[in-house]
């Protein structure tokens, strides 16, 4: 199994807009093949600053996932609102 984890900065007025997009994409993000977990975080100290932790099966779930049509979408309308690039970071628990 692997996480991944992903910091996601925003626009000051576009925050609701991406808790939007994520609530109405949560469930479906859940039920693709291979996803096993999905969190929303956001930093306490910057309302702007959220994350995502996901797990998958295989690191080949996940790029399925973002091939898929549902990304696709959902990425379009997220990316549009951000303030800074996003990050993203693959791991897998070694102990």
């Amino acid at each position: 199994m692997i996480k991944r984890l992903v910091k996601l900065t925003f626009q000051t007025d576009k925050t609701d807009d991406f808790i939007h997009i994520f609530e109405t994409s949560k469930t479906h993000i859940r039920a693709m093949s291979g996803c096993q977990h999905l969190e929303l975080w956001r930093d306490i100290a910057q309302p702007t600053v959220f994350f995502t932790l996901s797990h998958w099966d295989t690191e080949g779930s996940l790029n399925d996932y973002r091939k898929s049509e549902l990304f696709g979408r959902t990425w379009k309308k997220t990316k549009i609102l951000f303030a800074d690039k996003p990050q993203a970071w693959t791991t897998e628990m070694l102990s």
